[in-house]
């Protein structure tokens, strides 16, 4: 069963607000940073990846942003226009701030990290006025990111967008994207996230981000359905739990509980694989396909992107992950040794 309605009359099917920025990926995989000469640039940022996922399986998609003033701020503002986005709520900052970078390190497929050049992202200072209440009236569905509630005035400019989504009639999906570099505090980290969390029809996270929405509350265990269950409370209706190599389970308002099957990968990094598997899943839920089927999708089209060197160039389009869920039934795709 899929219980999110969505609303067909308007014209566009998704639209994110967040973090725009840069990734660059290192070439010499398999060694540490202190040994990477060169790197590869790509558009990054969770909520940008998922929205360009979200574009590459065919449906109509915007962004709400800010971009710094520069040659990096123009290379990606050039990437959405190449990729079909609607960049009418990308704004440009126009103080001096910079675009925010993020260098990948590859030691092994199992092995990867980041580091984050964060400071004054021009991502971070989208203004409240900055979010144009049409796009998202137009929209069946927002999404946004726990990143972008770090700071002001970005924070203030997602609560607006809630507010439109919630006034517009238009689902909301919250990728938890829980960023600890970004925050003053743990306390801090856990208001925001539970103020907007609140307001969301499907949440999607790791155990650990639940975990740390978790600080005011009792689940001493960890328990998963007790986690869903708080949130059902409010505007819930899908909460998802992601554990890793061992998967996902989604939670249902009805008590129910999903697990989709997963699939091997040629995994040359880690990195991606949530954004890829959001949209996958989103979409698959937009399709009116059931929970299983979107989870399982969105986990093929995730193994696709961890095989891969990019994040955003290597979102598969809808016949691509369909091709790769048959390889993997034909026992073509064997996982990494």
């Amino acid at each position: 069963m899929n219980p999110i309605t969505w609303n067909k009359s308007k014209p566009n099917h998704f639209v994110a607000i967040g973090r725009l920025c840069i990734d660059l990926n290192a070439n010499e995989i398999n060694r540490p940073m202190e040994e990477t000469v060169t790197f590869t640039k790509y558009v990054g940022g969770s909520p940008a990846n998922i929205c360009i996922g979200m574009s590459r399986l065919g449906l109509r998609t915007g962004f709400i942003g800010k971009v710094a003033n520069d040659q990096m701020g123009r290379f990606i503002t050039g990437y959405l226009d190449r990729e079909g986005i609607d960049r009418t709520g990308v704004s440009v900052d126009r103080t001096g701030a910079v675009t925010g970078l993020a260098f990948t390190e590859i030691k092994s497929p199992t092995d990867c990290s980041i580091l984050m050049y964060r400071d004054n992202a021009a991502d971070l200072l989208l203004e409240q006025e900055e979010v144009p209440e049409e796009v998202i009236a137009q929209s069946q569905m927002l999404l946004i990111s726990g990143t972008a509630l770090a700071k002001s005035p970005s924070r203030e400019a997602v609560f607006q967008a809630l507010e439109y989504a919630k006034r517009h009639g238009v689902v909301i999906a919250f990728d938890l994207d829980y960023r600890p570099y970004t925050w003053t505090s743990a306390e801090e980290t856990a208001a925001y996230y539970n103020l907007a969390a609140e307001k969301c029809d499907i949440l999607l996270g790791t155990r650990e981000e639940f975990d740390m929405m978790e600080r005011f509350v009792h689940n001493p265990d960890r328990d998963d359905r007790v986690t869903a269950a708080r949130w059902f409370d409010h505007s819930a209706q899908i909460v998802i739990i992601k554990h890793g190599k061992e998967g996902s389970i989604a939670y249902t308002k009805d008590g129910a509980s999903h697990r989709a099957e997963s699939y091997p990968a040629k995994v040359v990094k880690t990195f991606g694989a949530g954004d890829s598997y959001a949209a996958g899943f989103l979409y698959g839920l937009m399709q009116g396909w059931t929970i299983s089927d979107s989870m399982a999708f969105g986990s093929a089209a995730a193994c696709i992107v961890i095989s891969s060197h990019s994040c955003s160039d290597a979102m598969p389009t809808v016949e691509q992950v369909k091709d790769y869920i048959e390889r993997c039934n034909r026992g073509e795709i064997v996982a990494n040794s």
